[in-house]
């Protein structure tokens, strides 16, 4: 196809998509008529790839990988979609035309809401680069009718508000009603004796409709799609026309929305009976629609469910879709007739999970009482699988108090992460030193028995999206110098090298992040009316609102160095703009507590403008994916301070780090890779090490000596109780100091200190140009190893044992 042609295929096809949804001439079209017509034009791109990719894994009878997940956290798909198929020039010819740019069409789309943080992102990024490398491969989650929520800074307090995302987004969604599957919750289930055999009746069930819709991915310069399949709850039963006509409208409506509530919003609130029971049906309500979705999809290809290990792989991203394993266990024994010996042997060689956290209080554990209730069947199975393992580790010799440990019930809970390290055939962490953590103390118990179970994949990024789509003014410069290889394999960034010593690319660096940090100070403006000068060193700490991820302590940073400014207004000082952005948990009180600290920090500096031309502090309002794409790049300093040993990896480390932002950090999940990578020389390391934090805590940790023992530390506590902005933060103090039943349980008094030093030695690193700008550079070209193609292949290799189709 010539370059006319395809030009005029695109416009032809627009204004053909334009006629088909709106009944509009191109002339006539508004901005979003635009929008919805170019997105379905993407969308008919990607679904003739698809038909053609599954064709080829369906001669080639190729093994598929499913991925299920609680969340994705996809971002924007027109720009992901047109960049991945090589389509940017020929939609920025057509649209054109119409008097509008790329730029006008992308922001009439909503991020999806999807997903919330990192473990949201990754699935993203893997989806992406399944498909870039050409891997069959689909996604599993749920169609929230809301994302998380809204955030809205009121008087520095975070609000909550409903992020509606579907009218922009659900242009994305292919309904799929061929595809409607029922899943069941409630009743009770009768167990009887048929010819010697024990049956399970299910009895006086609700049945709730499960309408897939499915979004596609595009691989980079590939064949292959991948599919997300995003599941809502809808009412199976017919409406209640006669409470209806009755006038009783509450019932006739009843069963219509407790259907609906399973998909209306991504993480409901749990800390009440009515969340717990949403969370599980939730959870339920995936696996068991997705699971019926694989082997349907495999019986129809390959006609024999006891194949399922040869040509499926269903991975489970953290424990949310644990619950696929006993439906996967129903499946085969109540509908197939399959032994439990025989589909307990089917699972354990399909499925694999993933961990994500060293938190103990974050793996999940729900009352038997509810499971009980909601998903009887599965209660039945999942204690005839505790029992199993029970057995076998009593043969292993283990002791009553180790087997109770590792039990998946205990206590009146079921531990899902127990159920899925039982079950899974392979289990691994997501940094090396994650994966070395809950070897050593999560799941101990479970590596000592079965060691050959545990690896690492560590975590990547999509960086074709977080370089080369987000970074154009880099990738120029690369392009220039290192040529187009990389784009393809990022490993080829290390050819950046060879530069180091040049002037001209050291220089072009340094111009290159000043124009990218006043595009970020433009973009601001515009959506906030908030000013950064860009003159000032962007440091930059964007993430979810956490404890362990240590908000509190750059903030208690901070506050040290407005006290400098405040003891002596002419003091020398790095001009430094301190930029956070992310969402706390709705009943997170401590999280949303640091949120108004930084905000009212923030109010309280704007006062001062002789200091805010030093000292700046800014928190990004409702931050997503699409200001990341802004903001990462104009990033010089990248905040990643969790306590050591808490942080499972990140990946926010690695976008910063390609996009020529220094880290200072603790040693700490992914951040020790990056330093193995880049060299001490080319980070800022703080803080202790994870050893010595378990040192500290077996000594006994008092929060109270250091801040009696240190005269700078009292002085910004105390500045606390004075607080900001006319607001006294005195509970954070009394959270640090005397919080029962641990003071400052991240620790960060104690690595303040250390926190600070390195601050200082990063103020004379900044003011060496040259030094600064090669780090830069180190950081860029060593960043290859974190691209999310390596990840996936070291999955697809060693865990799910699929294979490129080409």
């Amino acid at each position: 196809m010539t370059e006319y042609m395809r030009k005029l295929s695109i416009k032809d096809s627009i204004e053909e998509a334009l006629t088909m949804l709106f009944g509009v001439q191109a002339a006539d079209a508004n901005l979003d008529q635009l929008y919805k017509a170019s997105a379905t034009v993407v969308n008919n791109i990607l679904r003739r790839k698809r038909k053609v990719f599954n064709s080829k894994v369906k001669e080639t009878k190729g093994k598929r990988v499913y991925y299920l997940s609680m969340e994705f956290l996809m971002g924007r798909s027109l720009k992901n979609s047109i960049y991945n198929l090589g389509l940017v020039e020929e939609f920025k010819e057509a649209i054109k035309n119409y008097g509008y740019t790329l730029d006008d069409l992308y922001e009439k789309e909503p991020d999806a809401g999807l997903g919330n943080g990192g473990l949201g992102r990754l699935g993203a990024c893997y989806l992406d680069a399944l498909a870039s490398q050409d891997y069959p491969a689909m996604g599993f989650s749920l169609r929230y009718e809301y994302g998380l929520f809204k955030q809205k800074i009121v008087d520095g307090w975070q609000t909550e508000l409903p992020d509606v995302w579907l009218p922009g987004g659900e242009v994305w969604l292919i309904m799929r009603e061929d595809k409607i599957l029922t899943v069941k919750f409630n009743g009770y289930v009768e167990e009887k004796n048929v010819a010697g055999k024990i049956v399970y009746d299910y009895k006086n069930y609700q049945e709730v409709e499960a309408v897939p819709y499915d979004m596609m991915v595009s691989g980079a310069n590939s064949n292959a799609i991948s599919v997300l399949r995003l599941w809502r709850s809808r009412n199976i039963r017919n409406f209640d026309l006669h409470s209806f006509t009755q006038g009783d409208y509450l019932q006739a409506m009843r069963d219509y929305n407790d259907a609906d509530l399973i998909t209306k919003i991504l993480y409901p609130s749990d800390d009440h009976y009515e969340g717990k029971a949403l969370r599980i049906k939730q959870q339920y309500f995936l696996v068991s629609a997705s699971i019926q979705n694989i082997i349907k999809d495999h019986i129809r290809y390959y006609g024999d469910v006891r194949t399922l290990p040869k040509y499926v792989a269903i991975h489970i991203n953290d424990t949310h879709p644990a619950l696929c394993i006993p439906e996967l266990m129903r499946i085969l024994m109540d509908e197939y007739d399959i032994s439990f010996d025989d589909s307990w042997d089917i699972v354990k060689k399909t499925v694999a999970y993933t961990n994500h956290t060293v938190l103990v209080e974050a793996l999940e554990k729900w009352s038997e009482e509810l499971i009980q209730k909601i998903i009887p069947r599965i209660y039945i199975i999942i204690k005839q699988i505790n029992k199993r393992f029970i057995d076998e580790v009593k043969c292993e010799g283990l002791d009553e108090d180790c087997y109770k440990e590792l039990a998946i019930i205990g206590n009146n809970q079921v531990r899902m992460a127990n159920l899925s390290v039982i079950a899974s055939h392979t289990v691994n962490g997501v940094s090396a030193l994650h994966s070395e953590i809950i070897k050593n103390t999560v799941f101990n118990g479970f590596y000592r028995l079965t060691p050959e179970k545990f690896t690492n994949v560590t975590n990547g990024i999509a960086y074709r999206r977080w370089l080369c789509q987000s970074n154009p003014n880099l990738v120029e410069l690369l392009d220039e110098k290192i040529g187009f290889d990389y784009h393809k394999d990022a490993l080829k960034l290390v050819d950046l090298l060879k530069y180091y010593d040049d002037e001209e690319v050291l220089n072009r660096l340094e111009k290159i992040k000043y124009q990218n940090k006043c595009e970020f100070a433009k973009y601001l403006y515009k959506k906030t009316g908030i000013t950064v000068d860009p003159k000032t060193r962007f440091d930059v700490q964007v993430k979810r609102l956490h404890e362990y991820k240590r908000q509190l302590l750059n903030a208690l940073k901070i506050v040290a160095l407005f006290i400098d400014l405040e003891d002596n207004p002419h003091l020398e000082m790095v001009p430094q703009t301190f930029i956070f952005g992310g969402k706390a948990a709705p009943t997170y009180y401590i999280a949303k507590d640091i949120i108004k600290l930084i905000c009212c920090i923030s109010s309280e500096i704007a006062k001062r403008p002789a200091m805010q031309e030093k000292l700046n502090v800014v928190f990004i309002e409702d931050y997503n994916v699409t200001t990341a794409e802004i903001l990462i790049p104009a990033s010089e300093v990248s905040e990643q301070i969790s306590l050591a040993g808490k942080e499972a990896s990140g990946t926010g480390n690695m976008k910063f780090m390609i996009n020529g932002a220094l880290t200072f950090g603790t040693l700490d999940g992914a951040n020790v890779e990056i330093t193995e990578s880049v060299g001490e020389e080319n980070i800022f390391l703080f803080g202790m090490r994870t050893e010595e934090v378990k040192e500290l805590w077996a000594k006994g940790y008092q929060a109270q000596n250091l801040y009696n023992t240190n005269p700078r530390l009292r002085r910004v506590l105390d500045r606390l109780d004075l607080g900001f902005n006319n607001q006294s933060f005195s509970n954070i103090k009394g959270y640090l100091l005397s919080n029962y039943p641990i003071a400052d349980p991240y620790m960060c008094l104690a690595d303040f200190d250390d926190y600070m030093r390195v601050h200082y030695l990063m103020d004379e690193t900044y003011k060496n140009r040259k030094k600064w700008n090669k780090m830069s550079l180190v950081n860029i070209a060593k960043a290859g190893i974190f691209s999310a193609d390596r990840s996936i292949r070291e999955y697809a290799e060693r865990i799910w044992n699929i294979k490129v189709i080409k």
